[in-house]
């Protein structure tokens, strides 16, 4: 009897690290702008939203893929997001978008009107209105080939998803920027660092590490890198992931203005 040949063990791509894949495309960033405000979009701006963006679901893709190394799979499924989230706060973002899939269903809690009585969830419309939820699809190809680089698949609702996430993520990201721009800056907003019960607070974050922001510069009428990086603070709690998606933002607009 003839010894049958060893089956080759299967192996998992090593991730290739964050830097190396390219951010959400500006032209991507400047239409998701547009959903929400008229004023100008700065080339660097939109630079430095697409790298947050894309710091954000590389933390998130990373977090399923621990997730589904525990049942020795490769493929990402919605259990592998709910997971990831579970076990790191810093990765609730995009809120909006949970209402929407089915994969958070009962976990956003029940909705009752003012008579007790339990308020359905919402069904997709037919309106063409812009917004983070239709526009959604338009991040499918930079969210697989982020998955390519962290050497992972997804299944079709995970795609979709990380797809959904990324928009809202991104469309909230805009809105604060916009709503900076009008204030004039951060100055009104203060400093506040979400502490969970029994744990021990946060450093506060370093004066340096974001100059000008509480005063800003510029006109009335464009979002600026500086104002991208405001919003990051706001939508981001004062953890690692922030503090990497600031760093990331602000090298690769660095490669932006080199290239």
């Amino acid at each position: 009897m003839t010894a049958q040949p060893a089956r080759p063990e299967r192996r998992t791509p090593e991730p290739v690290p964050a830097l190396d894949v390219p951010p959400f495309k500006p032209s991507l960033v400047k239409a998701v702008c547009r959903d929400v405000t008229s004023m100008h979009v700065s080339r660097s701006a939109a630079w430095a939203a697409g790298s947050v963006t894309r710091t954000v679901l590389t933390e998130i893709i990373d977090g399923a893929r621990r997730a589904a190394a525990k049942e020795d799979r490769v493929k990402l499924t919605p259990g592998d997001l709910l997971s990831a989230i579970d076990q790191n706060v810093e990765l609730e973002v995009g809120g909006r978008w949970y209402d929407h899939s089915p994969t958070f269903r009962g976990l956003t809690g029940v909705l009752y009107d003012a008579e007790g009585v339990i308020v359905p969830s919402r069904r997709r419309s037919g309106s063409r209105k812009p917004s983070a939820v239709v526009g959604a699809h338009r991040f499918e190809a930079g969210v697989r080939k982020l998955l390519r680089s962290r050497g992972a698949t997804a299944v079709p609702a995970m795609v979709r998803d990380l797809d959904g996430i990324a928009s809202v993520f991104l469309t909230d990201l805009a809105r604060d920027a916009a709503m900076l721009v009008g204030e004039g800056g951060v100055v009104r907003f203060g400093s506040v660092a979400p502490v969970m019960s029994g744990e021990p607070a946060s450093l506060p974050f370093p004066k340096d590490s974001l100059p000008s922001l509480s005063a800003r510069r510029g006109d009335g009428r464009t979002i600026g890198r500086d104002d991208i990086l405001a919003a990051t603070t706001m939508q981001l709690f004062g953890g690692d992931l922030r503090q990497r998606a600031l760093t990331e933002a602000r090298e690769a607009t660095r490669s932006a203005s080199a290239g």
